[in-house]
């Protein structure tokens, strides 16, 4: 038995091992030699002009929410917002921050960035909220059972009521956006709104995110990481078919088209996007009705859904079908400076994470497609049965955020959030 095998290793499998690794090689070669170069603006050869401003420069409302970004403020961010302001000129920006529930120096920094801003001329509104003991009472303020307030879906283990989280930050979301009407009824309108989170960035990310497919677009994504190559935001991000991502690893998509634009560092069209940095056509936001920030209704909360209001946003903006949603793979930021800068570089992924990422997505790509399919099979029952459910008398209940939707239910929780 023992010769046999002998006999089988040398004649066989040595064989097709050797063919094996051959391939393989050959393989991670042409991945490596075909990784393409990122583009970023170049900011002396740019044209900062918006079509709908054709005598100055592109105005930008940039929105922003904080809670416990004191350190990211500090190292990096105020810094790179001011850039920004400076490079656009502090006649054409608004700054929208609003704060709340932080336990470090987040409002201290955030006062440093008003002072810089006011320095500079350039208008703020920076709104500093509950400290995070009155957060708590917030929080602990449910209502009685029985009742049905918005925002509150019933706890069944602690028979109580929870403050559900997305619709708490689509509140905060929406307060930062305030402004914005204030602004218009002062005679002030801008060409985009740019939404930042706490993440490293510099102005040429901002002004290479404004030009992606020459300023076409409902909205515009960068990719966020925490650690490198590990994309970060897996909550919002769908492809052009509405699915979520294969891994966190690059090329990262189920669709083909979607995978294949990201092969080739192209503007990937997705249903769903915001990975760190968004930037928006305005429009929508000056509509009558406005386009705001929302959860999912607590009904439809109730049969264990849940969706992000970064991702419902684009299913409300009108303009999604008409200009698209587009991930532009070139915007790389961070939440950390060493992260920024591993991933700034001009070819990224490097090649041992390009063929990691490419044998990644192949070997899930069953695997994933098979939980898709199972998860989105869950998710549209219960949107069934909420719609059968809808009380007589009222229009046929409807969630165009469909593929936002995710097997979860999430809650406002002592110092954070967690799942129910």
């Amino acid at each position: 038995m023992l010769l046999r095998y002998r006999r089988f290793r040398r004649n066989y499998l040595r064989p097709i091992l050797l063919v094996l690794f051959f391939l393989f090689t050959i393989d991670a070669i042409l991945l490596v030699r075909h990784r393409p170069n990122t583009y970023r603006a170049n900011l002396n050869d740019i044209d900062r002009r918006s079509p709908s401003s054709p005598s100055g420069n592109t105005t930008v409302f940039i929105a922003s929410v904080h809670r416990n970004t004191e350190l990211i403020q500090r190292s990096a961010w105020n810094k790179a917002v001011l850039a920004l302001v400076d490079y656009l000129g502090p006649e054409n920006v608004h700054l929208s921050a609003v704060e709340s529930g932080s336990q470090e120096g987040t409002k201290e920094a955030l006062m440093d960035l008003k002072a810089a801003l006011d320095e500079r001329s350039a208008s703020n509104t920076i709104s500093l909220g509950l400290t995070v003991w009155e957060q708590l009472e917030e929080i602990d303020a449910r209502p009685p059972p029985g009742s049905r307030e918005p925002g509150w879906i019933w706890n069944v283990a602690e028979s109580q009521f929870e403050l559900r989280r997305i619709p708490y930050l689509a509140k905060v979301r929406n307060q930062a956006m305030e402004p914005l009407k204030q602004l218009q009824s002062e005679g002030r309108k801008f060409d985009k709104v740019l939404w930042l989170n706490d993440v490293v960035f510099d102005t040429e990310d901002i002004v290479t995110l404004f030009n992606t497919r020459d300023n076409n677009y409902a909205a515009a994504c960068s990719m966020d990481y925490k650690v490198s190559p590990l994309y970060y935001d897996t909550f919002a991000l769908r492809d052009d078919m509405g699915l979520k991502t294969i891994s966190l690893y690059w090329p990262w998509f189920q669709s083909p088209t979607s995978r294949a634009s990201a092969e080739r560092n192209a503007p990937i069209r997705v249903k769903s996007c915001w990975n760190g940095i968004v930037a928006f056509d305005s429009a929508p936001f000056y509509a009558n009705p406005p386009l705001e920030f929302r959860g999912i209704d607590d009904t439809l909360a109730d049969l264990h859904l849940e969706g992000s209001e970064c991702c419902l946003i684009h299913a409300d903006n009108y303009l999604t079908s008409e200009k698209g949603v587009w991930l532009n793979p070139n915007v790389r930021v961070a939440y950390g400076v060493k992260a920024y800068y591993q991933v700034r570089t001009n070819r990224f992924p490097n090649p041992f994470w390009t063929v990691v990422g490419a044998w990644v997505n192949r070997l899930y790509s069953w695997h994933v497609g098979i939980q898709s399919r199972l998860e989105n099979r869950v998710v549209r029952s219960r949107m069934e049965q909420w719609q059968l459910e809808t009380p007589d008398g009222d229009l046929p209940r409807y969630e165009p955020g469909e593929a936002c939707l995710i097997n979860e239910m999430q809650i406002m929780w002592s110092n954070g959030w967690k799942h129910l």
